[in-house]
């Protein structure tokens, strides 16, 4: 029974290493969270800005970059006040910060982009 114990051992360890390492340089995520997979998934796409929003970014001071590195990647999207279930293209309301957040994004997701209508600063 030992020496079962020991083979699994010898091969379970190398290959938990070799399927970490594999998974890791391909840059997959392993969350299955609603908000973490919507938010991969709208960074995938072509980034479109309606004419107000693109205002709203030069007022705020906010560039894409930072829209994609900080807001979207670190916001919380409220699926409470979003439209998920559009056939076409689900529309999602997104804060940030995830804690008292500062501002709202408005977008909607359809399959070749994201299309951003609205930003709004709270407080």
């Amino acid at each position: 029974m030992l020496k079962k114990l020991k083979f699994y051992a010898i091969g379970l360890v190398p290959g938990l290493l070799i399927v970490f390492f594999i998974l890791n340089q391909k840059g997959t995520s392993c969350s299955y969270f609603p908000n973490d997979r919507v938010i991969a998934e709208t960074l995938t796409k072509d980034f479109t800005y309606s004419p107000t929003f693109k205002t709203e970014m030069e007022l705020n001071k906010i560039s894409e970059q930072f829209l994609k590195d900080s807001i979207i990647a670190k916001g919380e999207i409220d699926f409470d006040r979003s439209k998920p279930q559009n056939e076409t293209c689900p529309e999602y309301l997104l804060l940030y910060p995830k804690k008292n957040p500062k501002f709202e994004v408005n977008y909607s997701k359809c399959k070749e982009k994201a299309e951003f209508t609205s930003l709004k600063k709270l407080k």
